[in-house]
């Protein structure tokens, strides 16, 4: 078994569907991006999360949602192409950046001025010096 820890973005929304079992197997993809500047790649990752879990986050793994995933890692060729998966056994979802926060609501009480005393002493109080 081999562990990996990928952070990243999800690629398109996950999608739920059944063995022929009837187990629930949540799948997406995930975007990591690697290097910077010129040498900046993106590695794509199949993943997976099964059971009940998969099936209470599905609505949550939407395209563009920033995630940190853990699991057992495995590679597949499959016509001359390589695929890397994770079966998610772990997931943590990363705060959005600054400028894709909602706005926050705004107050019912927004347009009112603030009370607020002003009779705040500038003066640091005394305290005893210490020898």
């Amino acid at each position: 078994m081999k562990i990996i820890n990928i952070t990243g973005r999800i690629g398109k929304d996950a999608v739920l569907r059944r063995t022929q079992n009837g187990d629930a197997v949540l799948g997406f993809t995930v975007a990591v991006d690697e290097g910077y500047g010129q040498n900046k790649s993106t590695i794509w990752f199949d993943a997976s999360i099964w059971g009940k879990r998969g099936e209470s986050l599905e609505q949550y793994l939407r395209k563009g949602t920033k995630i940190t995933a853990s699991g057992d890692f495995s590679m597949r060729e499959h016509d001359g192409k390589t695929y890397l998966t994770i079966r998610v056994d772990h997931i943590d979802f990363d705060a959005p950046k600054r400028d894709e926060r909602p706005e926050p609501a705004q107050s019912r009480h927004a347009g009112q001025p603030a009370n607020f005393s002003n009779d705040l002493d500038d003066e640091i109080p005394f305290a005893p010096e210490f020898r």
